[in-house]
């Protein structure tokens, strides 16, 4: 018997051109399920083949787990005090292993086995011929379509099948079968039991590549796209930038006669691509993105990371675009929030700040509208900027003299000693389990206590909006932190 397992393995792994390890390693588990069904509970067996001689051993074990985890599977495992007295000295995660009457290997149901050991070797082909795949380091494939499964595109590629997922497709997009189709290679999974490699034909990286293929100046170093945004199947747009100043980034893309785009253009189905210019300064960049829109003024807003432009009633329709597209991927592209106004738009929002700047000035400063205009004219924005901004600039204020500069800074300073005062009382009347709430900082703690919100239930009672408008978060960052809040009320009805 001995001899007839080492012609098997040695046979098998011939005709399947796979290592004679898996060959026994798929025997083994074979031999172990036939040894498992002399048991009626739940066994763990082990079946060791002597890789020299063929001779095979059973064993039936079970895992010294430690004592408070308790017993989870009782037939497989044991617990460390009673395995102490079985086996001295065993530690935890350790196995006790009992020997098994050997089986005869012509008697354990011989088919059962022969399936057993196929698809062990079936599984390792495949393996083998992913991991090929994943050496060549493709990150775009071509190949055919062979079949749909349930809106699924199931695609041929050399000796592997993709699956290019319904939400991955682009909209409208007409596939037939024996259609030759290319797509980027979103992931691989290999857990998965049918198609391991996943496609995408919307994902921005798919068109990065698209023009990576086209334009050589990018694989030369010369030229590089920076950011990808798109809306699949309509629009697209990205940025790109040249290292070489004899070389013109967009003219580039675009190619001789619109060659090079259109390609890419082709490829997607139609849909339109925007080239813009990338740009160090966020301003310049957003501008650009905006195009083809003409923008009249910008105002950077660093703490929330946005962004208002301004621009006029002929290019709104044109910065907003259709459905709001154009500003959407122009703030997908750049990474920052976009908020389109008109000029009129914002003079209303420049006039309610202001008007609450003078309020502030006034209240705190003491001081009347006449001075709080001047402050505001000469571009101070907050107290802070009074109390510390160089003794010099105020000086050069023509409408005020020394002695009244010296007063608004000792007024502005007292004034700030005292709000952090009141915010220090404020916070410390908060609760510790909102201060180490995941995401909490102590800026927030600050902004919530100040408008009493001092627990956990304070918080999870918050609508996001309300969240948003009190700390100056996004609507997505200030919804989590709202869930995160309210996870103990799940957690004490559970």
């Amino acid at each position: 018997m001995s001899r007839e397992i080492l012609l098997l393995v040695d046979a098998l792994a011939r005709e399947k051109n796979v290592e004679r390890e898996v060959v026994f390693g798929a025997l083994e588990n074979a031999l172990a399920s036939a040894m498992k069904k002399r048991f009626k509970e739940d066994a763990d067996i082990r079946v060791a083949i002597d890789r020299t001689t063929g001779e095979h051993e059973g064993f039936r074990r079970w895992l010294v787990v430690p004592d408070d985890a308790g017993l989870q599977e009782p037939d497989q495992q044991e617990l460390y005090s009673e395995a102490q007295e079985i086996v001295p000295g065993i530690e935890e995660g350790e196995y006790i292993e009992e020997p098994l009457e050997p089986v005869e290997f012509g008697r354990i149901g011989a088919q059962a086995a022969k399936q057993a050991i196929l698809q062990k070797i079936r599984d390792a082909e495949r393996e083998q011929v992913l991991n090929d795949f994943l050496e060549r380091g493709e990150t775009i494939v071509s190949g055919t379509v062979k079949r749909m499964d349930k809106g699924d595109v199931i695609i041929e590629t050399g000796k592997i099948e993709a699956r290019l997922p319904r939400t991955e497709m682009i909209p409208k997009e007409n596939i037939r079968i024996g259609d030759r189709i290319r797509a980027w290679v979103l992931k691989v999974d290999h857990a998965a039991r049918g198609q391991q490699v996943i496609l995408s034909r919307t994902a921005p990286e798919f068109i990065r590549e698209l023009f990576e293929n086209e334009v050589p100046e990018i694989e030369q170093g010369l030229l590089e796209i920076k950011a990808a945004a798109r809306d699949p199947g309509v629009r697209a747009k990205i940025a790109v930038i040249a290292y070489d100043k004899r070389i013109d980034p967009i003219g580039t893309c675009v190619g001789m006669r619109g060659s090079r785009v259109t390609a890419v253009r082709n490829e997607l189905g139609g849909e339109q691509v925007d080239i813009v210019l990338w740009a160090d300064d966020p301003a310049e960049f957003v501008i650009g993105a905006l195009a083809p829109a003409h923008v009249d003024s910008i105002v950077v807003d660093e703490d929330k990371h946005a962004m208002d432009v301004v621009v006029d009633a002929e290019n709104l329709p044109k910065a907003i675009g259709a459905r709001g597209q154009n500003v959407r991927l122009a703030s997908e592209l750049t990474g920052w929030q976009i908020n389109i106004m008109t000029p009129e738009e914002n003079q209303s929002r420049q006039d309610v700040e202001r008007s609450s700047l003078r309020e502030t000035f006034i209240s705190k400063l003491d001081v009347d509208e006449e001075v709080a205009d001047i402050l505001i004219d000469e571009g101070f924005t907050g107290l802070e900027e009074v109390a510390y901004v160089p003794l010099q600039e105020l000086l050069e204020i023509e409408a005020f003299d020394e002695q009244t500069i010296n007063e608004l800074r000792t007024r502005a300073r007292n004034a700030l000693l005292t709000e952090a005062i009141a915010n220090e009382e404020r916070v410390q009347k908060t609760e510790q389990a909102l201060v180490d709430l995941e995401g909490m900082t102590p800026d927030l703690v600050v902004k919530l206590s100040g408008q009493d919100v001092y627990t956990l239930d304070d918080l999870a009672e918050l609508s996001t909006d309300e969240l948003s408008e009190i700390t100056g978060l996004d609507e997505q960052a200030a919804s989590d932190m709202i869930m995160r809040a309210r996870a103990h009320w799940f957690n004490d009805e559970a």
